[in-house]
């Protein structure tokens, strides 16, 4: 399978945390992925980047919150979450990254 550059466009970075590791259980892995992503396109990257079965792809934007960077206030900006469905048997390690 040749994996094309504009996969890593799409895809940016693993998410690990308490909940991600728990959904890992149910077959399922979060990523950080572009604004501009769809799911098709999504679902395309994981399998060509991961030689993975995708079974469903589900979206959120987290939309960014006003935080205090040395006492000024700053605005993070907003961040596309993708929960990947893989099938039966298929798993991806997150931990060794892309």
């Amino acid at each position: 399978m040749s994996k094309d550059p504009r996969h890593y466009d799409v895809i940016i970075s693993p998410i690990i945390t308490e909940k991600a590791t728990m959904a890992s259980e149910y077959n399922k892995v979060v990523f950080r992925v572009a604004k501009t992503a769809t799911k098709p396109q999504i679902k395309e990257a994981v399998e060509k980047l991961f030689d993975v079965k995708v079974t469903g792809v589900n979206t959120l934007v987290r939309k960014g919150k006003v935080k205090r960077f040395k006492g000024r206030l700053g605005q993070q900006g907003d961040v596309k979450k993708a929960v990947v469905t893989l099938a039966e048997g298929h798993s991806i390690d997150v931990t060794s990254g892309l």
